[in-house]
């Protein structure tokens, strides 16, 4: 899949469901659980024991499912991700090295950035998308809109802090999509043996994107 029509599944889905896990199985197990409930997106984080094995056998075993590496930290760790699979990376912070390196590969880059600088500065330097993080520890939604006043060309993907009760916040605030971390993705769950309740967290999160694209229609 080419890099915009990764960007345009990203947009359609609305959410990037931000995977961390301790295993391995249990990751697998999460991503199928996120996909049984319509939301065939999936960020494998560098943080999750074997995330690069994890990546490699989601994109042969599951073509449904978009997968992306996040926590990548440099362009070495990018280009394996790549190399395995990854259809889109994904950073906690701006390294405009990592940024070439997905050029280089034609794929899509969502870097992460906090401060108006390091907005413009990843989005000068390339990024398809720009990911506001840690979005909630500096005001979550009313701080994306106040982003996006001056900046309303830019796409920005808030994570941290983005849960069912403020996804639509963020929607209203101009969030390209939402990165959802263990509000969604819960190895807990899985844990327990319940992986029916993430699946039906993914379908109430697709709901609430319809339900505001809806609104705006």
């Amino acid at each position: 899949m080419d890099k915009a029509a990764v960007i345009n599944q990203l947009r359609e889905i609305g959410l990037v469901p931000v995977l961390r896990a301790d295993s391995e199985d249990q990751a697998i197990a999460l991503a199928t659980a996120v996909a049984a409930g319509g939301v065939n997106v999936m960020e494998v984080t560098m943080t999750v024991p074997g995330a690069i094995r994890v990546i490699a056998r989601l994109a042969k075993e599951r073509p449904d499912i978009l997968v992306g590496a996040g926590t990548v930290l440099d362009p070495e760790t990018a280009r394996i991700c790549i190399l395995e699979g990854a259809t889109f990376v994904v950073s906690p912070a701006l390294n405009v090295k990592t940024i070439e390196m997905c050029h280089r590969y034609g794929v899509a880059v969502l870097p992460g950035a906090l401060t108006p600088t390091e907005v413009i500065t990843a989005w000068q330097a390339g990024a398809d998308v720009v990911k506001v993080f840690p979005a909630s520890a500096v005001g979550g939604a009313k701080y994306l809109k106040a982003l996006k006043a001056p900046m309303p060309q830019l796409d920005l993907i808030p994570t941290g802090g983005v849960s069912q009760a403020t996804a639509l916040d963020f929607l209203q605030a101009g969030a390209f999509a939402l990165g959802v971390g263990s509000d969604l993705v819960n190895p807990k769950a899985i844990k327990e043996g319940h992986p029916e309740t993430i699946t039906a967290d993914a379908a109430k999160y697709l709901e609430i994107v319809r339900n505001f694209r809806a609104s705006k229609a």
